[in-house]
């Protein structure tokens, strides 16, 4: 695995999973971040360098790179324009390849997406595609030992999924729905950080793409229906929920794109659910990598409401000050 981890995005929901994983491991890792306070949680942790840097700035990447064995990339976005898909999905990668190139770091690490596709969709599908393009021509070029992890909906305590959708039934009566049938096969946090890890320990997983799922699929519909009934919405009921005929869930979408910050929905987002988030079978998954997938229904009652996972590091932060 190496000694020392660079990870890109490391203090995003999947990154704070997988720093946990590595600090039991005794790992070494740094996390660059734009802004020091959006990770207040990582300064106290033992073995985690937190970095002040701009990743999309080539100088920095490569001055961050130095000394490092292996990088993990976990930037994304899933809102935006075509511009923004762009900058975040294919010229970060870009970008990554070349700093990896100039300076000797080949193991690279890299989240792209269930559905990713040059002729998907939506920007998003399409966009992680192209990212993927890049870096696996870098690793024709011979820079980069690359391997690619497809992961579904990805859920886990504190997350903007289940979390989400018991959250808007706390607060309303009825979950008017859009793509309601639109199928996923959703992944726990967990089995993805360990996944990561197991890519970085295991060197023979250069050049392979992984799809990361879940054993269950589940409609859109079913996950909104099951977290409120997880969260004891309504006593364990949860809230109705209504269909949207397609135009009226486009409607519903640029009304929420138009509101201030992240939108709960945009167009795109119903684009990529054209497409069902499921394995295609074709390519490796979990199991390959020696893992068992949990099931949502089993993790699911367990995880909506949950406290924030950071609060599962403090053990470490403990173990820091002694």
């Amino acid at each position: 695995m190496g000694k020392r981890i660079l990870v890109l995005g490391g203090s995003g929901f999947v990154g704070r999973h997988l720093i946990e994983h590595l600090q039991r491991l005794g790992v070494r890792v740094t996390v660059p971040t734009r802004r020091r306070d959006a990770a207040p949680w990582l300064w106290s942790l033992p073995r985690v360098d937190v970095v002040p840097a701009d990743v999309t700035d080539p100088a920095h990447l490569g001055a961050l790179l130095a000394g490092h064995q292996a990088v993990v990339n976990l930037i994304a976005v899933l809102h935006g324009d075509a511009r923004r898909f762009e900058q975040v999905h294919v010229e970060l990668p870009r970008r990554i390849a070349a700093a990896c190139a100039a300076s000797g770091v080949r193991r690279l690490v890299h989240i792209s997406a269930l559905g990713a596709a040059a002729d998907g969709p939506s920007r998003y599908q399409r966009s992680k595609a192209q990212g993927e393009a890049v870096l696996q021509q870098a690793a024709v070029d011979g820079a980069l030992a690359l391997t690619l992890l497809r992961p579904s909906v990805i859920y886990g305590s504190g997350d903007h999924l289940l979390n989400l959708f018991a959250g808007l039934q706390r607060l309303f009566p009825l979950i008017p729905l859009a793509s309601a049938e639109a199928r996923f096969q959703p992944v726990w946090v967990r089995d993805v950080a360990q996944a990561l890890v197991r890519c970085l320990q295991d060197d023979t997983t250069a050049g392979r793409t992984y799809e990361l799922c879940g054993p269950e699929v589940w409609t859109l519909r079913e996950l909104v229906r099951a977290a409120g009934m997880w969260a004891g919405v309504r006593g364990g009921r949860g809230r109705p929920i209504v269909g949207l005929p397609a135009a009226l869930g486009r409607l519903q979408a640029l009304a929420m794109e138009c509101l201030p910050g992240e939108p709960l929905m945009s167009r795109d987002n119903l684009d990529s659910m054209r497409v069902d988030n499921v394995a295609s079978g074709q390519l490796p998954g979990l199991a390959e990598l020696g893992i068992t997938p949990a099931p949502l229904s089993a993790v699911g009652p367990m995880i909506v409401g949950a406290d924030h996972p950071a609060a599962r590091l403090d053990a470490y932060r403990r173990s820091a000050g002694r």
